[in-house]
């Protein structure tokens, strides 16, 4: 099966907007280079599991951050806010799956979606699950998303049981293996990535116009000062930088998917002075817009 990079959209309410796989078997698999491209800041729905093929990755998921090796992976549940960049300068990439609890809990009435899936789902200390070979049991889950990420690739007839299979024996392990450093996020925590969630939501409305900090925070109702803290204490960065970095993200997304010309890129992702834009994208991503586009264009 065709695999394709993540490129990650959203839509009105922060939500990826990118379906993964169909109605009827929503199920996806990626294979992402992270030097070319990183994955910024969202949530969606569905689970996620990646493993890291080559080099080694940051993850981010709200205010937990780690490093991830070769042959290390993470778990994200559902409606988290997470990203995923390189921590490497020659090699980064992963293989990553998103799949909707439904294929492996069915329907909301069923023993698998009520004593397995949906408590996961609740479960306020299983935000992530970093499988760094730190327990008995993350080799084998690990190897359980590799052979669901290999099946979906060779496609072969009744692939789809197979790969549900693989995805229900990882769900099985995580849910009789929480992690016994999992610890209650605190309400400071939770109320900070609800507040960003609707912050990033604004940048990611707003992205093209102008974009001050005062706006972000009355997006959330908070002061300048609190909104600061709030992307200071969870992503280290200052609201600005990430408005840069987001500009810079959807820029080169649109240089890897069109044939648009560098300026009209540059003003359609929220920068007025040129110079200003390729100057930026070179420091972010080591060449210039041209360069970039000429190397990643898909179409």
């Amino acid at each position: 099966m065709k695999l394709s990079i993540c490129n990650t959209i959203t839509d009105s309410k922060g939500r990826e907007l990118l379906e993964h796989g169909t109605a009827l078997f929503p199920v996806s698999c990626y294979e992402d280079d992270l030097i070319a491209l990183s994955v910024p800041w969202h949530w969606h729905d569905e689970f996620e599991v990646l493993y890291v093929t080559e080099g080694r990755i940051h993850v981010s998921v709200g205010t937990d951050q780690y490093t991830l090796s070769t042959g290390d992976g993470v778990f994200i549940n559902s409606g988290i806010l997470h990203s995923v960049k390189s921590a490497d300068t020659e090699k980064s990439e992963i293989h990553s799956i998103v799949f909707h609890p439904r294929i492996v809990g069915g329907g909301v009435d069923s023993i698998y979606w009520q004593k397995y899936v949906h408590p996961i789902i609740l479960n306020p200390m299983l935000r992530q699950v970093y499988l760094d070979h730190s327990e008995i049991w993350h080799e084998a889950a690990i190897k359980e998303i590799e052979t669901a990420w290999n099946i979906f690739v060779a496609e072969k007839p009744g692939y789809e049981f197979d790969i549900r299979t693989s995805l229900s024996s990882f769900i099985f392990r995580l849910s009789q293996s929480h992690p016994q450093n999992a610890k209650r996020p605190s309400e400071k925590i939770v109320r900070d990535n609800e507040r960003l969630k609707g912050m990033l939501l604004f940048i990611q409305q707003n992205y093209a116009s102008h974009v001050t900090v005062s706006m972000l925070a009355e997006s959330v109702l908070i002061s300048e000062s609190e909104c600061m803290r709030c992307f200071r204490s969870t992503m280290g960065i200052s609201p600005i930088k990430y408005l840069k970095q987001f500009r810079l993200q959807k820029a080169a997304d649109l240089l890897s998917t069109t044939n648009a010309k560098i300026i009209d890129i540059g003003l359609s992702c929220g920068f007025q002075d040129t110079s200003y834009f390729i100057k930026s994208f070179k420091k972010m991503y080591g060449s210039t817009p041209n360069e970039f586009q000429k190397k990643n264009n898909q179409v």
